[in-house]
Parts: C-alpha cells; structure tokens; sequence
C-alpha cells in the first residue's frame, strides 16, 4: 500500500513493506537519485520517524542534503503514528529481527546502499544491520547509542524501576538525563504528554521490552554523543569496542539525549562534513563547524588504513577541493 502525503519537507510516499518478520511502515521523500545511496533513519524507542527526525530534516540548513539525497524513514513495527494497538500477547520482534527487516525494504525501493542515521535503539538496530549486511553500508550516524550489556546490578535496578515507574517514565529516563529532566522541562513535558497518551501505547512497551531484552562492521561511523546525555560515557566507550575503518565522533555541547531536536544546527554542520569524507557533495561550502574547527580537525587526524571501495572519492570531487579521507578518526567537541 502506498499513500502519497504533502508537507513543508517535500512530497513524500507512506509505504507499508512487507519483510520477514512483519510489516514495516516506511516514508520516503526527496530526490530519487539512485546513482548515490539513500539516507535511511530509524529511531529511539518512545519515538517515531516524525517526532524523532522531522525537526532536524525540515532545518533550514539540512535543505541542501535533503535536495540531493533520497530520504527513507523506517518507523519500528507498531510504532507509526496512528498505528493499530497490537493484540495481547503479541510477539513482538527481537532487535536483532528487527534489524533482518531492512533488506525487504532496500529491495522494495530498489536501493544498492544507504547511509544510516539511528537514535538510541535505532542506533542499535542499523548497527545489527550492518554486521549482516556491510556491503549494503556506506556510512552510519549512531546518536546516543547505549553499547553496553546490562549486568546483574543493571538488571536488579531496571527490575526495580519496572516496579516503581510507568512505561513512560522509563521511556523518559532512557530518552534523558536527570540534568535535562530539569533543564528541559517543556521539551520533556511534551514527550511525556504524546507518550502517556498515545493510542498505540501496548506498542511502544512491546518495542521498550525488546530493546532491553538485547544481549562489527567495516564503514564509516559518525558517533554522536550529547554532553549531557543519559548513556554519554557508554556512547562514547563504543569507539574502542567496535572494529571500524574509521570513526568519526562529534561531543555536542548543550545537546543532551535528543541532539537532532536540541541541536540541529550543528548535527547538520556535522553531517555535511560526514558525507563530504565519503566523497559527495564536494562542492557543497561548509560553515561555521568547519571554520571554527579547522585547527582541531587538522591535528586530530590518525591513519588507519585506506578503506576499500570500488567507487573511489576522486569521481564524486568535481569541482571542489577533495575532503579529508574517511579513513581518518576526528574527534570534535561543538
């Protein structure tokens, strides 16, 4: 089923995919240039595709990429606006089921590779993907990823939470710190709202309960962390655990857990600069993140091998002058 939706964004096309272990919901809009890859997002849990990501892709400065990429955003099973409350005793799919349901959908839109952004559990989710699935990969944005396995103390804590809060208060823990908790009252507030009160409400606790039941990949990786996100610290210790080419990780100042929401601005900045290293949009003019940082980017580069693409950078520089390799780690604070 295809319905065709009109918004300030651009024309987009809501489809329902059918994949092995369920129907996934799938909006797609921008250009249908399949000769680069698309932009496929997934997002947090507590979230869907629009309140995860509509904020940052309707950013005036995001425009740029949105002219020239197409666009998927791959809601969870269950988890679209407006979606049908699951019956009792729905199995709900496993994180890494949910991951196996990615490839129906390259196939379904005919795509060859796209460039992931996920949230928290989506991070998690096009992370499992791209294990099984790396030559499908050509780069990963991971914002606020929690890495880590629970241990038996996390486990008798997050028991005792269960106990005490209501799914949607340990959805808002996962999704803030305590410093923004205060910090942020109107945005938490609103998240708090469309939560509690939302019609598919079973759905979002099934998605919550698979994502904290789960138990390396060979492309570029834009870690995003918040400096006042809830897992910061385990978000950041991914860079040492997983077995990366190159890794590009982006601390953002005021940014929190929901930085595609809180920082537009610089996450679009950061994500031009992402897909200029993989070698498109060469021309495109960087502002104030690559002026501000040029000194900072320039003396934390460190090889660590050439990655292996058939598609080499200097076919996608024309007209301007070659972004730094991909191949390199930056580390940047904004």
């Amino acid at each position: 089923m295809v319905v065709y939706v009109c918004n300030s964004l651009s024309p987009s096309q809501e489809h329902s995919i059918e994949t092995p272990h369920g129907l996934l919901h799938v909006t797609l809009h921008g250009t249908s240039n399949t000769r680069r890859p698309a932009i496929l997002t997934f997002h947090d849990v507590g979230l869907d595709s629009k309140s995860c990501f509509s904020p940052l892709f309707k950013f005036e400065e995001m425009q740029e990429i949105v002219k020239n990429f197409t666009l998927v955003h791959i809601d969870a099973p269950g988890q679209e606006e407006g979606a049908t409350a699951y019956p009792m005793g729905y199995q709900y799919p496993s994180m890494e089921q949910i991951a196996e349901m990615i490839p129906a959908v390259l196939t379904y839109f005919n795509f060859r590779t796209v460039i992931g952004i996920g949230v928290g559990s989506g991070s998690y989710i096009l992370s499992r993907f791209t294990m099984t699935h790396p030559d499908s990969v050509e780069g990963l944005v991971l914002i606020n990823m929690d890495p880590e396995t629970r241990g038996w103390m996390d486990w008798a804590a997050q028991k005792i939470t269960t106990l005490t809060s209501s799914i949607t208060e340990q959805i808002l823990s996962h999704l803030f710190s305590q410093e923004e908790m205060s910090a942020n009252a109107d945005l938490v507030r609103s998240h708090r709202d469309r939560i509690s009160k939302a019609p598919n409400l079973i759905n979002i606790e099934l998605f919550w309960r698979s994502y904290n039941r789960y138990t390396h990949k060979q492309c570029p990786v834009m870690l995003v962390v918040g400096d006042q996100a809830p897992h910061e610290e385990a978000a950041v210790s991914l860079l040492h655990t997983l077995d990366l080419q190159c890794n590009h990780r982006i601390q953002m100042a005021d940014a929190g857990g929901l930085p595609q929401l809180t920082q537009p601005s610089k996450l679009t900045e950061a994500f031009k600069y992402f897909i200029q290293g993989m070698g498109y949009m060469a021309s495109s003019i960087m502002t104030r993140l690559s002026r501000s940082r040029t000194a900072s980017l320039s003396s934390s580069y460190s090889m660590d091998g050439e990655r292996q693409r058939s598609r080499t950078l200097s076919q996608s520089s024309q007209g301007g002058q070659m972004p730094p390799s991909p191949s390199h780690t930056m580390e940047v604070s904004c």
